[in-house]
């Protein structure tokens, strides 16, 4: 098993409904694989030949914590410059990149109503922004 170095983790506000939850994971991380392509893999292909779009190259560790957890989270992720991307509640009445941009910037980093970020960066760090937040059942 390869033993990696770096960890890509999501922390999801524990109150989301399931579909919500599913779709901050999927915006979430879509930040990371679209600024960091190292840790992308190659293209998959079946026995058959016909190929599919790459993954990520190591696990994404996803975790749960309050909204005061969020709040938390991020300002460890801030102090200790650690890449992440945001998702917050306002982003669900949006419909598209410029809108959820606009809806971000709007609001002051100590007043985003997070309900998820996704965590970038050397497994210690990552470890140390996300301690206290418990594992997604």
């Amino acid at each position: 098993m390869e033993r990696f170095e770096t960890k890509i983790a999501v922390l999801l506000r524990d109150d989301l409904a399931v579909w919500q939850r599913l779709n901050v994971t999927a915006f979430l991380t879509s930040g990371i694989a679209g600024t960091h392509p190292e840790v992308v893999g190659e293209p998959y292909e079946d026995a058959d030949g016909t190929r599919y779009l790459p993954m990520f190259r190591q696990p994404v560790l996803v975790f749960e914590g309050s909204k005061e957890f969020m709040s938390t989270a991020h300002e460890r992720a801030l102090r200790r410059g650690i890449e992440h991307s945001v998702f917050t509640q306002d982003l669900f009445a949006t419909g598209n990149d410029q809108d959820n941009r606009a809806a971000v910037k709007a609001v002051a980093t100590a007043d985003l109503d997070l309900v998820g970020i996704a965590v970038y960066g050397p497994k210690n760090a990552v470890d140390k922004v996300l301690k206290g937040a418990t594992m997604h059942p």
